[in-house]
């Protein structure tokens, strides 16, 4: 697997993962926080797309880094998901990185993952937990990036 194909299958792991804890996430979720200091679930899903952002210029060459200040969670959902698409039709083609794979790796996607989570235990702060699910196991496919991701039938009760 080249570096290319490997970051787009932390792309699909991104979807698979990211979807999962966006769905259904109950009314009122973007503004959950842990402590007064902290990010609300919003605002670390709009940091989630400024790394998707920063990745597709990382990707073209440049290195430039914008904050979106957002509280609407239907619309960084949508932003969610459409980056992506961006970002693996991008890597998709035959046009060479910009940037080394592994530096995008461990800036934007890395970052990425780890916000992923954050919003994972936001959820649990809110009550309405995601389910654990054995993701070695998972039905992840590069290039399948978009809003429908598979059901998970790896979960843990």
């Amino acid at each position: 697997m080249n570096e290319t194909t490997f970051l787009r299958h932390a792309l699909a792991t991104i979807a698979y993962r990211g979807g999962k804890t966006l769905r259904d996430a109950p009314e009122g979720f973007g503004s959950t926080v842990v402590a007064p200091s902290s990010r609300t679930a919003v605002r670390i899903l709009a940091h989630i797309g400024d790394l998707f952002d920063w990745m597709l210029g990382l990707a073209a060459g440049g290195h430039h880094w914008h904050d979106t200040d957002s509280e609407d969670w239907d619309a960084q959902v949508e932003r969610f998901h459409a980056r992506l698409a961006e970002l693996d039709a991008r890597l998709a083609t035959d046009e060479p990185l910009g940037m080394p794979a592994a530096k995008i790796f461990q800036g934007p996607v890395a970052d990425a993952l780890t916000h992923i989570g954050q919003l994972a235990l936001l959820r649990r702060v809110a009550g309405s937990p995601v389910k654990g699910e054995n993701y070695f196991k998972a039905d992840i496919e590069i290039g399948r990036v978009g809003r429908e991701q598979p059901q998970p039938r790896y979960e843990f009760e």
